[in-house]
């Protein structure tokens, strides 16, 4: 069965921004590159999202948030998104070395 991905606002913030600083820092087509990555990621919860595990900060924030690991050592980026019936909402798109997520975050 098929679900609907649903990326919220603050997701499409912080892709826009790792975009941005890899097309400054490293290049266009690294920023290219890894947005193709990360949107293929995405679109693949489309399938199967459950998958992938509770994330370590869902018990303390006390919703079924789910992580997604994209990326290779050490740029890996945590897809963090909750189902909704037949809807994936992925809330944020952030680097793994980050800190854990806090309610106000998401």
């Amino acid at each position: 069965m098929s679900f609907t991905v649903d990326i919220q606002p603050k997701a499409t913030f912080d892709m826009r921004r790792a975009i941005a600083w890899l097309a400054r820092h490293i290049s266009t087509l690294a920023a290219a590159r890894w947005q193709a990555r990360v949107t293929k990621a995405v679109h693949s919860l489309a399938t199967n999202p459950e998958r992938c595990p509770e994330a370590d900060e869902a018990a303390d924030l006390g919703i079924d948030l789910r992580v997604l690991l994209t990326g290779r050592r050490p740029h890996v980026y945590r897809i963090l998104f909750t189902i909704d019936g037949r809807t994936v909402n992925v809330l944020r798109v952030l680097h793994a070395a980050r800190d854990r997520v806090e309610p106000g975050d998401l």
